[in-house]
């Protein structure tokens, strides 16, 4: 579902004295940009370990710059300097970085998946050439710098560079049936990626992926845009029990100019989700999991002997999650990540799938992979060590010994490190700490130099009247300890009883509550609470970085048990002196939309209004990947469907709902909205509700958000204010 991409909203600002010159936050300031913080621009590390380049979007340029110094050496490229293009939005290089290709004229297709005109910009003779006069997607280097392979209209094609002649290798690929080397919809939104094509280290194989989308069902939406007659955007859109795409792997061998496929043995109703040359250019590598997706083979084809082994099984009694972390060193053993342990850890492996050893071990999560230093013998990792709501980065020897936290401080720590793992660029945010960067040595994180620390929107928030973000661990009548924070009104007077208004997503794996600096919701939240708010944020049971159990119990039930700590969590905030028990809302966007929407029907004695933003009525309106990944098909488990799904307690609505949607909304469809609305108006329930046209799942542009934000804070004001 992948849903969480809209907003992970987690912040506080620091704890301010308040004075008769403070300013309260506007909705205006939060959406029109006051607070925002500077980020890095996203890098590129150059091969040589010392240097990196940056897209400099405001110059058009890429520039080179030095890790030591943090000075820029050169500009590589310039738009203004090429006559055939006059400006470019995103850069990659070929292996040996003598040439890039340049992203231009680029439009959206769904979620990842982008449509452009592209470039290959020589560096040396500084010239560009076009890769096709048609808009193309994922236009990409051969290894050996001499060729571009992109998709056209759902077909392969190859463009020699030193000829500039161009092969089409597929000839089947049509809209809406066949599809050749990219992603269908599905696929896209969540296993994560848009490519499916790969070339081997030798650059004389592609391997790709084929869809069969002829049987999968069409969804339809409206545009409405501004013509008279609205377009209709047709799209395949597998809804969960309902039919696939077929999929199948294909090897295109290009001095034979043959395509065949890959046997990869006695499967049915499957997914590849990642496919991956290792360093003998005739073995790929291939991940193939099942429909339930709780049994996963990662398979080695030799194109050479055309045999496809499998050499390691996952299996999970509910699902096993795929990453990008599957990594082949020089022998072809290879580092991979499994749950198998009850938490999520590194592990090393032969070629054959033999277990080398176990890298990390603990009752704690790793949560990124970073990468492996191989002279050093060192693997680059960060977890939650430190406790679950905080990131810390570490180092470890490949054998699991000499471990080392690089990091030093409480909260969330990142790291982006060169290509020979001499530096890395870190990151690091906290509740009361804005986004701060700095250079550091990898062998010891020793700091080199300070690069940018946003102390400027710190001074400016001493300007405003804030609150202090409170971390606690709530525990239920039920005994679940649950990671929560608080935010109470700056003026807090603990004799007064005070609404409460609780914000969560809780879709599996997700977190909420993390000690980290603020996005623009949680400045919403400080302005709620300067109306006299108590602002709370519980992560349930089905989060994540807690272990596969706390996160798996879901399983089967989304809705659940998730609904029930929410329930749980109010009741036990409504214990206390200074909350009125009576004035308990509760508001989420897409799964969190699920989730309120449930909670102010289930819980209608506990909850007296909610809010739900483009959220799921029925996991019947959802995708196959997803939904079943969690629930299995509505055929197997049609009550897990159907009893949690909040279009089925509508006759228990008692508190303020108020429903959102976009009409354009090509994840979760406007449909769950629709089907809501005709089950409350059939038990003759009232309710608001607005949607807005043309509008994705994340509801933005033009004034989209700050009348989004009005709508919703004025919803507020009538009902947990005025009661």
């Amino acid at each position: 579902m992948r849903l969480k991409y809209v907003f992970l909203f987690v912040f506080l600002a620091a704890a301010n004295s308040i004075t008769a010159q403070q300013k309260e936050i506007t909705l205006k300031e939060i959406w029109g940009g006051t607070f925002r913080t500077q980020g890095m621009d996203v890098l590129r590390s150059l091969n040589n370990g010392k240097q990196y380049t940056v897209l400099n979007r405001s110059a058009g340029s890429v520039d080179k710059y030095d890790y030591e110094t943090l000075e820029k050496v050169e500009t590589i490229v310039k738009a203004s300097d090429l006559s055939e293009i006059s400006s470019f939005s995103s850069y990659s290089f070929s292996d040996d970085e003598s040439k890039l290709i340049l992203a231009t004229k680029v439009e959206p297709v769904f979620r990842r998946s982008r449509l452009g005109i592209y470039y290959v910009y020589d560096i040396a003779s500084k010239k560009a050439i076009k890769i096709s006069n048609n808009k193309i997607q994922e236009p990409t280097f051969s290894p050996d710098g001499k060729k571009v392979a992109y998709v056209y209209e759902n077909n392969i094609y190859v463009k020699k560079l030193s000829s500039g002649t161009t092969t089409k290798i597929t000839n089947d690929g049509v809209k809406n049936k066949i599809i050749n080397g990219v992603t269908d919809w599905v696929y896209e939104e969540e296993f994560g990626f848009v490519r499916a094509f790969q070339w081997n280290a030798a650059s004389d194989h592609i391997a790709f992926i084929r869809f069969d989308e002829t049987e999968v069902p069409e969804f339809s939406m409206d545009v409405y845009g501004s013509e008279l007659y609205p377009q209709q955007h047709v799209f395949k859109y597998p809804k969960a029990g309902e039919k696939n795409a077929e999929v199948s792997l294909h090897l295109h061998n290009l001095n034979a100019g043959k395509t065949s496929e890959i046997n990869l043995g006695n499967y049915t109703d499957f997914y590849i989700p990642r496919i991956k040359w290792t360093n003998n250019p005739v073995v790929l590598s291939v991940q193939v999991i099942n429909r339930h997706q709780n049994e996963l083979d990662l398979i080695l084809y030799n194109a050479a002997t055309n045999q496809a082994n499998v050499v390691l099984k996952e299996t999970d009694k509910a699902y096993v999650d795929i990453t990008d972390n599957l990594t082949f060193l020089a022998d072809n053993s290879f580092i991979w990540t499994s749950e198998k342990d009850g938490f999520n850890h590194i592990y090393h492996y032969k070629k054959d799938g033999t277990l080398i050893n176990q890298v990390t071990k603990g009752p704690w999560e790793v949560t990124a992979y970073y990468g492996y230093n191989e002279k050093d013998d060192i693997i680059y990792y960060q977890s939650v060590e430190n406790g679950s709501i905080n990131r810390d980065v570490y180092a470890i020897k490949i054998n699991g010994k000499k471990k080392k936290r690089l990091s030093t401080k409480e909260g969330t720590n990142g790291a982006n490190f060169s290509s020979n793992f001499t530096y890395y660029i870190s990151s690091f945010s906290s509740a009361t700490t804005p986004n701060e960067y700095a250079l550091h040595l990898a062998k010891n994180g020793k700091l080199v130099k300070e690069i940018k620390n946003n102390a400027d929107v710190k001074e400016k928030l001493g300007n405003y009247t804030m609150s202090t973000k409170e971390f606690f661990t709530l525990t239920t009548a039920k005994g679940n300890e649950l990671n929560a924070w608080m935010l109470k009104p700056a003026n807090f007077d603990a004799s007064k009883k005070y609404p409460v208004f609780m914000y969560q997503y809780s879709g599996p794996g997700s977190q909420q509550v993390a000690n980290r600096w603020n996005s623009s919701n949680d400045y919403w939240f400080q302005m709620l609470a300067q109306k006299g708010i108590i602002i709370v944020c519980v992560d349930g049971r089905g989060t994540g970085f807690k272990g596969a159990d706390f996160k798996k119990v879901t399983y089967k039930e989304l809705g659940k048990y998730e609904v029930e700590d929410q329930i749980d969590a109010a009741i036990e905030l409504g214990k206390r002196s200074y909350v009125d028990k009576d004035r308990i809302g509760i508001w989420g966007w897409s799964y969190g939309g699920f989730m309120s929407s449930n909670c102010i029907l289930k819980g209608n004695d506990v909850f007296s209004m909610a809010i739900a933003v483009a959220p799921v009525t029925s996991w019947r309106y959802y995708d196959t990947i997803y939904t079943e990944r969690y629930m299995q098909t509505p055929q197997e488990n049609a009550s897990g469907y159907d009893d949690n799904s909040p279009i089925n307690h509508v006759e228990k609505l008692k508190g303020d709902y108020l429903l959102v949607h976009g009409s354009a909304d090509d994840n979760v469809h406007v449909q769950n909205t629709m089907r809501m609305i005709d089950a409350l108006i059939k038990a003759n329930k009232q309710f608001d509700w607005l949607i807005y046209p043309d509008k994705n799942h994340g509801i933005y542009g033009g004034y989209t958000r700050l009348h989004l934000y009005t709508k919703m804070t004025n919803f507020i004001d009538n009902t947990l204010l005025k009661k």
